[in-house]
């Protein structure tokens, strides 16, 4: 899979059914290459991440299911 498949995907939080925002990047351990995150430009109407930051991490660990069209996470607000 191709970081372009991943930013073409919904992020939704798994709590609360959100659409968390878009992925911009990923952060990818340089020592053995596996992803450690994904960067995210917040949804303007997701007001956990909107306070005062540009983008933020979610950590590759708290990835449910990443299917067709969505990408399911699990964090807690």
């Amino acid at each position: 899979m191709k970081l372009s498949d991943l930013q073409n995907k919904y992020i939704i939080n798994v709590n609360d059914g959100k659409n968390i925002g878009n992925i911009i990047d990923v952060k990818i351990d340089e020592r053995n290459g596996t992803i450690l995150s994904l960067v995210i430009e917040p949804n303007k109407n997701f007001s956990f991440f909107s306070k005062g930051k540009l983008d933020t991490e979610i950590s590759w660990n708290s990835i449910e299911k990443i299917g067709e069209d969505v990408i399911l996470v699990n964090i807690s607000l």
